[in-house]
């Protein structure tokens, strides 16, 4: 009988499952890629809408704002303007902030594109 409730409790703890949460927000020239933590990825067309909306069939729901950093580092400026020279426009995301609303109202922030990860 031990057994039995045990393997039951373990039942019902593996069938619980939270909703997905916001892992990793990236950005294109005009496209914002939400992943989730359960391997969803959702996009939206972030430019058109102005930089802000709502990833309405992304999981539960997820509102998005996009701030972009005017006026980004020199190195950045002249980086971007090489690529644009080159013919390349659109080919260097934006530098932006990129803040996810989750249905319950809390916020996760995200910056694209992502730190350079220097620990190794």
């Amino acid at each position: 009988m031990r057994k039995l409730l045990i393997l039951m409790a373990l039942a019902g703890c593996s069938t619980v499952q939270g909703n997905p949460q916001p892992q990793a927000a990236r950005l294109s020239a005009d496209v914002l890629t939400l992943v989730l933590t359960d391997g969803t990825v959702c996009r939206a067309n972030w430019a058109a809408a102005g930089g802000a909306g709502r990833l309405e069939p992304c999981g539960p729901g997820y509102g998005y704002a996009v701030r972009v950093v005017e006026n980004p580092n020199i190195l950045r400026q002249l980086f971007t303007g090489l690529t644009e020279a080159l013919g390349a426009d659109g080919a260097v995301p934006p530098m932006a902030e990129v803040t996810i609303t989750d249905p319950a109202g809390v916020d996760r922030v995200f910056v694209s594109p992502p730190p350079v990860d220097t620990s190794f």
